[in-house]
Formats: C-alpha cells, sequence, structure tokens
C-alpha cells in the first residue's frame, strides 16, 4: 500500500474526532488489544498492563530512545517520557488528530511525526522499537500472499537496521481460523478502508533471515474482552457520541466493535504479541 492511500485509510478511521473517542476509550487513550489480569479489571489497568508488557519487552527502563510506530494518542509515548524517563521518544502516526493531540501533552523527550515508516529516516538508532495495531495497515486486500510477505519484510528489515540491537514488539491482529477471501467486506470498506490482515505464517515468512521470533503469544480472548468493553462504553455514552459524529457513525462504530468481539472469541481472527530481535543479539540473560 502506498503511503498515501495508507494516510486516507487511516483518516478515514482515526480522525473521526478525538472527543469521540474519549467517550469509550480508557483515560489513556489506547486504542488496541488490552491484557486483561482478573475477572473485575477496569479497563484502565488492563490496558496499563498491556503498555508495561511491551516496554518490558524493549527494555525501556534501560532504554535512551526508543520509537514508536503507529503512535496512536501516545500512551506508549507518555509512558516512556513520564515513567521510564526515555530520553528520547519518537512516534509515527498518519493522523493528524493524533499527532495534534500528542503534540499538545508536552512529553518531554517526545517528538511526533505525521509520516510511514516507509519515509522514515532516523538521524540515531534505537535501543527498541514499539508497534501496536499499525501491523494491519501495511498491506491491502487485492495484493498476492508474495507482495504482502514483501511488504512485511521491508519493514522488518528496516526496522532491524533502526535497532541498537535490542527488540522489537508487535502487537498485530491476524486471520486464524478464517479464510482472508471471506473477511467482512463491511470492514474493509467502511471501517477500515482497504487494511488487510497479516496470517501468522506471513509474518514469520517475512521475519526469516531478518530478525528472530524470541516471543510469541494470541491474546485473541482479551480482545474478545476490550471490544466488548469498548462498545458497552460507547452504547452508555451514545447520545453524546451521536451529537459529535452523528447516529450513521456511532451505529458504524458499534457494529464493527461487536462484529471484532465476536471474531475474536469464536476464532476467526488472533492477536498476536511477538518480540523479534536481530540475529545474535543477547536477550533472556
Amino acid at each position: 500500500m502506498s503511503s498515501t492511500d495508507a494516510a486516507a485509510a487511516i483518516r478515514h478511521h482515526y480522525d473521526v474526532g478525538n472527543a469521540f473517542f474519549a467517550l469509550w476509550l480508557d483515560r489513556s487513550m489506547t486504542y488496541s488489544c488490552a491484557v486483561r489480569g482478573a475477572a473485575d479489571d477496569p479497563l484502565d489497568r488492563a490496558q496499563e498492563r498491556k503498555l508495561d508488557l511491551h516496554l518490558d519487552a524493549v527494555g525501556a527502563a534501560r532504554a535512551e530512545s526508543v520509537l514508536d510506530v503507529g503512535c496512536g494518542w501516545g500512551s506508549i509515548l507518555e509512558r516512556l517520557a513520564l515513567t521510564h524517563r526515555v530520553p528520547r521518544a519518537v512516534g509515527l502516526t498518519l493522523s493528524d488528530e493524533q499527532a495534534a493531540f500528542v503534540r499538545s501533552r508536552g512529553y518531554p523527550g517526545v517528538e511526533v511525526r505525521t509520516e510511514s515508516w516507509q519515509h522514515h529516516q532516523p538521524r540515531n538508532r534505537y535501543d527498541g522499537i514499539v508497534s501496536i495495531g499499525a501491523f494491519e495497515h501495511f498491506a491491502r486486500p487485492d495484493e498476492a500472499r508474495p507482495a504482502k510477505v514483501a511488504v512485511y519484510r521491508e519493514f522488518f528489515t528496516r526496522c532491524r537496521d533502526w535497532l541498537t540491537g535490542g527488540a522489537l514488539s508487535l502487537q498485530t491482529i491476524a486471520y486464524a481460523d478464517m479464510d482472508p477471501a471471506a473477511a467482512s467486506t463491511f470492514m474493509q470498506q467502511e471501517v477500515f478502508p482497504d487494511a488487510e490482515l497479516p496470517t501468522l505464517a506471513e509474518i514469520t515468512a517475512a521475519a526469516e533471515g531478518v530478525l528472530e521470533v524470541t516471543a510469541l503469544s494470541n491474546g485473541r480472548l482479551d480482545y474478545a474482552w476490550t471490544c466488548a468493553e469498548w462498545a458497552r462504553r460507547l452504547k452508555a455514552n451514545r447520545a453524546r457520541a451521536r451529537e459529535l459524529v452523528g447516529d450513521e457513525v456511532v451505529r458504524r462504530y458499534e457494529r464493527y466493535l461487536t462484529l471484532s468481539s465476536l471474531g475474536f472469541r469464536m476464532g476467526k481472527l488472533a492477536l498476536y504479541r511477538i518480540t523479534l530481535r536481530p540475529y545474535g543479539s543477547r536477550w533472556g540473560a
């Protein structure tokens, strides 16, 4: 997918308005799968647990610089700056609304760029890279498997070259017990235009010989719960949401969140959290 097409697709979904998303996301505006610890876990705590999982994977407590590819509204960047006090944290997004939101927070050492990973040319390398929920937008539905793998491989190659030897912590939705040809046209056309999910086989094929997979988990039931919680919160704030974006948009998001929760619960979709490192780097010591 070209960066221009990707930007248009991202803005279609994420530039609906920050106030709308704030009605149903958690305090940190984290728009990705949480990690549930207990049955009575509140959404805020479950999202904090997810952020910590990724930041621990890249060694944020010892890092001097970290890149966040697809930084959203900046929850990773906030934690890097205020909790771990990382001197340099760079976030990439294609959403003008998200970039403006993060810049308004004034986090020390944080730089947000409205650019794709394909155009990113860092001044210095990074000790770690986090990418949560961006990988799903790298390929197009009309691309054959070799083309998809080539795009993913380019991403992994760039990450390897940007790293000082640390880790990439990747989180992505993926096809599981589902034929990609059966993907919902509603999701691909009305919610995430031109987005295409990877399969685990495509991810590992793209990483082979570039980055070593050192950890992998599937949190699909976490995402089923997260989407259901978002849907519940949106429904509770439906009147205000309609004032902000109109009834059609609210109905579209409610349908998308409900379908997504069902897909994860049934095993049609997976939610992979993957740690990858350059071959030969030290880990697990």
